[in-house]
């Protein structure tokens, strides 16, 4: 009965025909449980897995002055990956189009942190762990990135010569070529393609994996791999964690961490990441104030 009431709760708002508030509205926000999709793939306590958190990006992010001027920007929300439940998108989306004409104080120093207070409040209240948040009326021009250095795949290996004709997770492609030496490696692949679990709209995005093992796939099979989550339907989080697991699960590697930084859609981008420690997290990606560079999908 939990799972039904669950899955009820998944498809509240998406995929539906609904107006916008027309006024402050955070009863419209709906808290998804993590649980389902992580049972699914064995993951009974995340906790004990893997640390980490989810970085969202709205960029339609909107509220007006006492004197009717509009004021508008981008805001960046973080919380950590061990909340019981994540935020659903599109009633995120609804509750910020509630904002755009509601008037938050008499100058924009004020609004903004009104503005950025009370989300964090609502947001923190919905998941019951503590929401940072910070707005941007004008982003930086010099953001730091926290993947310069890994090697995106597809863009150093000829693609030419391997065959993709799976588009459904494929978990042998992980261990059908692995390299017995090992080592430590960081790569990433602006291929990642998958589908929302509710609407069936295709999300697009970058995955970068940091793996250090005994043992390790080539990275073709890896390729591979990532295109075959091309037809799987999950949310965003959850195709980062059922990565983490397999990596995890096959390999026992002593460092593994997972990014998924996905396109915006609907005026919001999701990037969760996951690690086996704290110490090997990205440094800015999680940090609410610093806006960081966008990847090549976002």
């Amino acid at each position: 009965m939990q799972a039904i009431l669950d899955n009820t709760q998944e498809a509240k708002l998406l995929g539906k025909q609904i107006d916008y508030p027309k006024s402050y509205c955070p009863k419209i926000l709906v808290a998804v449980p993590r649980n389902l999709n992580r049972e699914i793939y064995g993951i009974e306590k995340g906790e004990e897995l893997f640390c980490g958190f989810d970085s969202w990006h709205a960029y339609e992010a909107s509220f007006i002055l006492d004197n009717g001027m509009p004021v508008a920007g981008i805001l960046k929300i973080v919380y950590p990956a061990s909340t019981t439940s994540i935020v659903e998108s599109k009633s995120l989306k609804l509750y910020f189009g509630s904002y755009n004409m509601t008037t938050l104080g008499a100058n924009q120093e004020i609004a903004i942190k009104n503005f950025t207070e009370r989300v964090e409040k609502d947001l923190s209240t919905l998941l019951a762990a503590a929401v940072k948040a910070c707005f941007y009326t004008n982003p930086p021009q010099d953001r730091p990135f926290d993947f310069n250095e890994y090697q995106i795949i597809e863009e150093h290996i000829d693609s030419n010569l391997i065959e993709f004709n799976i588009y459904q997770e494929h978990l042998a492609y992980l261990s059908e070529n692995i390299y017995q030496t090992g080592g430590e490696i960081k790569i990433g692949s602006h291929l990642l393609k998958s589908n929302c679990k509710i609407t069936n709209q295709p999300d697009w995005g970058t995955i970068y994996i940091h793996i250090k093992a005994n043992t390790l796939p080539d990275k073709a099979s890896i390729l591979k791999y990532i295109v075959s989550l091309r037809n799987e339907n999950h949310f965003h989080e959850e195709i980062c964690e059922m990565v983490y697991k397999r990596l995890s699960d096959i390999f026992n590697p002593e460092i593994l961490v997972v990014s998924c930084l996905y396109t915006r859609r609907g005026g919001i981008d999701i990037c969760p990441t996951r690690a086996n420690n704290s110490n090997y997290l990205p440094t800015y990606l999680p940090q609410e104030n610093i806006l960081t560079q966008s990847s090549f999908r976002q």
